[in-house]
């Protein structure tokens, strides 16, 4: 069984607290401000783990979270952007196909892709 999918960072709290957020999913309930790890406790599958270490971030992900949202793509680029994520490409097609990749306030990348009803909409 998949217990967690780890996330070193910098500031371990304030990063969980960005993907507590961007889930909508609470933070452990023992978390606080300045705690080197917590995680971010998701309704089903592995929590959201955050490890404080002191090494920066240098390179692109070689694993990332995809986002699949229960509102348009559009919106949930839109949302995310307001909670301080920054777009890194934009891989959104003319025809409604692609993805938006983007970065939380680490660096670290992930996507957003089309919502269930938006791929229904267009699949043949």
């Amino acid at each position: 069984m998949l217990q967690n999918v780890a996330i070193d960072c910098a500031d371990a709290y304030e990063l969980a607290t960005f993907w507590s957020r961007v889930t909508g999913r609470p933070l452990h309930p023992e978390a606080a401000p300045g705690d080197p790890e917590t995680q971010v406790v998701l309704a089903e599958g592995p929590a959201l783990y955050f490890n404080q270490v002191p090494e920066p971030k240098t390179v692109k992900n070689r694993v990332h979270l995809c986002l699949r949202p229960d509102t348009s793509r559009e919106e949930e680029v839109e949302r995310l952007l307001g909670l301080g994520a920054t777009l890194v490409a934009d891989l959104r097609n003319p025809d409604g196909s692609g993805w938006a990749v983007l970065a939380d306030p680490e660096g670290n990348e992930f996507c957003v892709l089309r919502s269930e009803s938006e791929r229904a909409a267009t699949t043949p």
